[in-house]
């Protein structure tokens, strides 16, 4: 029965699935499919047992490090139950938590709901109206159950915005840390996966009307151009949303607090105004330790 060794447990809109599929496609490293199984986290999932979550690896090779990708683990407090279930599974797992300046994690997370249909206000009502458009994140109140219960050496913290600026630094690093052996080579003729831009309002019978061959030939040669257009534009986002002065300033006393607590775990005094440059400085050693 094969079991991951390591897991990629979020941030959610973060280059999870980017990440994900450069690591699937190194030598010797097996990702699950589906990428997000969620086993750990989600109810119906966990029901299937361990002998379904465990079928996800059944292809790998013996000498494969394997691995999955699931977001959901670090949504709290929507799964209370992760971590206990996780180890109660698996001893030591090495798990890899990518974040991304929390501010703009948020406003990407307010669009992927958008596009799904879930939100459907204004993203500063929805910053009111929704509770995990801020928990998610809010990185060390995320991570802190995964230190206490795995250790701060088998946590390894990436930025989303270190594998914009050095993809194969980073690379390397999560090689480091899963303990590869030879050289891990980011593959930049893989595009970026589940980007948002230009993404189409979902709606009752959308997969149906717009992702189906004959329905988008039938859509070409009967319905002209410009009406197609102007349907489109009123079911895509056409600008980024905006956060207004009162809202933001809100965000960052919140996510300053919690970026405060991150960066005693990680050693670095970081918030909101240097995050970027905290993220991206080659300088910095960035790892879990304790106090």
């Amino acid at each position: 029965m094969t079991k991951p060794d390591f897991i990629i447990i979020g941030a959610m809109k973060s280059a999870t699935s980017t990440l994900h599929t450069q690591l699937a496609m190194q030598p010797g490293v097996f990702m699950s499919t589906p990428k997000e199984p969620n086993y750990f986290s989600d109810n119906e999932q966990y029901e299937k047992g361990e002998s379904w979550y465990t079928s996800l690896f059944s292809q790998a090779e013996e000498t494969d490090i394997c691995g999955e990708s699931s977001t959901h683990y670090t949504k709290l407090p929507q799964y209370p139950e992760t971590v206990e279930r996780m180890a109660e599974c698996l001893e030591t797992p090495k798990l890899i938590y990518v974040m991304r300046d929390p501010i703009d994690r948020l406003v990407s997370h307010y669009i992927h709901q958008w596009t799904q249909n879930l939100m459907r206000c204004d993203i500063n009502e929805a910053i009111d109206k929704y509770d995990e458009l801020i928990s998610y994140s809010c990185y060390s109140m995320q991570i802190q159950p995964y230190l206490d219960q795995f250790g701060y050496e088998n946590v390894l913290p990436i930025f989303m915005e270190a594998i914009k600026s050095d993809n194969q630094q980073e690379l390397t690093r999560i090689a480091d840390f899963l303990g590869y052996s030879g050289q891990m080579r980011w593959h930049d003729e893989i595009s970026s996966q589940n980007v948002s831009n230009e993404r189409v309002r979902s709606f009752a019978g959308s997969n149906w009307l717009i992702k189906s061959k004959t329905m988008t030939s039938l859509r070409k040669t009967l319905v002209p151009k410009s009406v197609r257009n102007l349907i489109k534009r009123g079911l895509t986002m056409q600008e980024r949303p905006v956060i207004d002065k009162q809202h933001l300033e809100k965000l960052t006393k919140i996510f300053d607090q919690d970026l405060a607590v991150l960066g005693k775990m990680l050693n670095v005094e970081i918030n909101c105004a240097n995050y970027f440059e905290i993220a991206t400085s080659k300088e910095q050693n960035i790892q879990f330790r304790r106090e």
